[in-house]
């Protein structure tokens, strides 16, 4: 089976609630000869995952732009995917997992601090 756009994933079931940490890396671009750039492709950011119960690493775009969120304010995903690079080894293959996604935003709050919860009945 091939899942060329990755696997979409269910946001709150398998993340819960997420709190931002830290930025953990910069990818830079490489060039056509294999020399790496300053030029910055992606970053990835180390998000606290109560659904998890670890730490997880999540990459955004550059176009995102940099996320400097305070130490562990409750964030949210957009459009989170999950995927694997394999690389082949003697006896087969090592599977890494990966969770990219389109950008990483504060979460929303009422008034009174507790998070959003909108249903399908907010739609009016």
């Amino acid at each position: 089976m091939r899942l060329a756009q990755g696997i979409v994933i269910e946001k709150n079931k398998t993340f819960g609630t997420l709190k931002f940490s830290a930025l953990r890396r910069e990818v830079k671009i490489t060039d056509e000869e294999g020399n790496v750039t300053e030029q910055i492709k992606e970053r990835t950011y180390d998000l606290k995952s109560k659904g998890q119960g670890r730490m997880i690493q999540v990459s955004i775009p550059v176009s995102a732009g940099t996320k400097d969120f305070d130490y562990n304010a409750e964030v949210e995903l957009v459009n989170p995917v999950a995927d694997t690079v394999a690389t082949a080894t003697y006896m087969g293959a090592d599977v890494d997992w990966y969770i990219k996604a389109e950008n990483i935003i504060l979460k929303k709050t009422l008034n009174n601090g507790h998070p959003s919860s909108k249903s399908n009945n907010d739609k009016k």
